[in-house]
């Protein structure tokens, strides 16, 4: 199936080169521990900052290795006891001009800190400023499986060097599929992105919910698609949270969408979608474990759901836009006024 409005080998080139980093992120992060590091921040600002949480999440989970997440411009205007020498800083920039994160850089440096920077472009402040740069063009429509994708290999890497996690080669080896199988998912859900665009390009207000390491996606595009590039109102809520105040915004009429993977926190995105079920006429599923992702591994699906989600999202945006005739690169503030 052809895909609407969309470049196949220029995403399968992004995304392999987001995979291609491994072995410099694990030397990278190599020579981080063995000169001392004690901790590491994930920071970033706005959809960057969010794409930067499950992998965060996962180190948190899944090591001892203290981890920390932070919102760029907080930590600078309000500094923070364990960033000093021995940390790490991992910085995601597309542009590598974020201005907030360019201060968080300038910070994290003025502190001793180490700074990995995950960049489109070498020749930007984030790029030529950090201690070291992860360099790999995308852009707005395929950046979030590449920054979910480096941000995983960091955590793995740091996990591998600390002793947590044996299988860094093998993962590595295995996430030489994934690039393939995001564009065969996207190429399964073509006909569905289309049909939820017609359904979806009157709808003045969504509430979109996840839980776990998909959570982030759901906060991710109702923030930075659905409002910023679409100027539609929504709601993000975890699915943990969504049975402690939100479910009473539920009723005929009321669009929810529920993003779904394939790690324990599974269970709390279906009790969301088992209540909604009752109660809405407008409820979307968008579940990972729908779709084949040849080459992976449980395990990996797992760890990569939130790529599988923003590559089925990204079908859902290219329809949505020419639905609604509005491009997705159309602003009134963002880079247009000061603020």
């Amino acid at each position: 199936m052809t895909l609407f409005n969309f470049d196949e080998a220029r995403f399968l080139g992004i995304q392999s080169g987001a995979v291609a980093l491994a072995p410099d992120i694990h030397r990278i992060l190599g020579q981080c521990l063995s000169t001392g590091a004690q901790n590491i921040f994930f920071l970033g600002t706005g959809g960057a900052a969010i794409l930067m949480q499950p992998a965060a999440q996962l180190m948190q989970r899944r090591s001892g290795f203290p981890t920390f997440m932070e919102i760029s411009a907080e930590l600078v205007a309000g500094g923070h006891a364990a960033l000093g020498s021995h940390s790490i800083a991992v910085i995601p920039s597309l542009s590598g001009t974020t201005k907030e994160s360019i201060a968080a850089m300038d910070y994290c440096k003025s502190k001793g800190a180490t700074v990995i920077s995950l960049v489109g472009h070498k020749d930007s402040p984030l790029g030529q400023g950090a201690h070291h740069a992860l360099v790999n063009f995308a852009e707005d429509d395929t950046s979030p499986e590449s920054f979910y994708i480096q941000s995983l290999l960091i955590a793995l890497a740091a996990m591998s060097h600390r002793g947590e996690y044996s299988a860094f080669n093998e993962t590595v080896a295995e996430l030489q599929a994934l690039p393939a199988a995001l564009l065969d998912a996207k190429r399964a859900f073509e006909a569905e992105a289309a049909k939820l665009a017609e359904r979806f390009k009157n709808e003045p207000y969504h509430i979109v919910t996840a839980a776990g390491p998909c959570w982030p996606q759901a906060w991710y595009y109702g923030m930075c698609i659905l409002e910023e590039m679409q100027w539609i109102r929504t709601r993000p809520i975890h699915a943990a949270d969504f049975f402690h105040g939100t479910l009473e915004l539920v009723e005929k009429g009321v669009s929810l969408i529920v993003l779904k993977g394939e790690d324990p926190s599974r269970g709390l995105a279906d009790r969301v979608e088992s209540f909604a079920r009752q109660y809405t006429d407008k409820l979307c599923v968008l579940d990972t474990a729908q779709y084949e992702l040849k080459g992976l591994s449980a395990a990996i699906r797992a760890l990569v759901a939130p790529a599988v989600l923003a590559a089925l999202l990204e079908r859902l945006s290219a329809h949505l836009e020419v639905k609604r005739n509005h491009p997705l690169t159309t602003r009134r503030y963002y880079k247009k006024v000061s603020y």
